[in-house]
């Protein structure tokens, strides 16, 4: 049986999953913003078993960063020892850069 990692997300993407819905609301479908954050929860849920199964985040280069693409969005995630930490759940068009 593989090592499960915790996880726990960063405020920044709670803040874009609460943006999403927020945005789906204003554009009278809600469903859709729903159906994605279930969506989302249960790729972050997977990573916890299969941790190293996203890929690189490309423009970044670094292998504890990686991220699962799943249209219209990509989860970013950091990668350590122990625990993986959700970063950001983008559109999957922005490109991701370091502060």
């Amino acid at each position: 049986m593989p090592h499960l990692r915790r996880i726990s997300l960063a405020a920044s993407a709670v803040a874009d999953l609460e943006e999403m819905r927020a945005w789906y609301s204003a554009q009278q479908v809600p469903e859709v913003g729903a159906r994605l954050l279930r969506e989302v929860v249960a790729h972050v849920e997977r990573l916890a078993e299969y941790p190293e199964s996203g890929r690189v985040v490309p423009e970044i280069g670094l292998s504890p960063l990686r991220e699962i693409v799943h249209p219209p969005l990509r989860i970013v995630y950091r990668l350590d020892d122990d625990r993986m930490r959700v970063v950001r759940v983008w559109r999957s068009e922005r490109l991701l850069q370091m502060p």
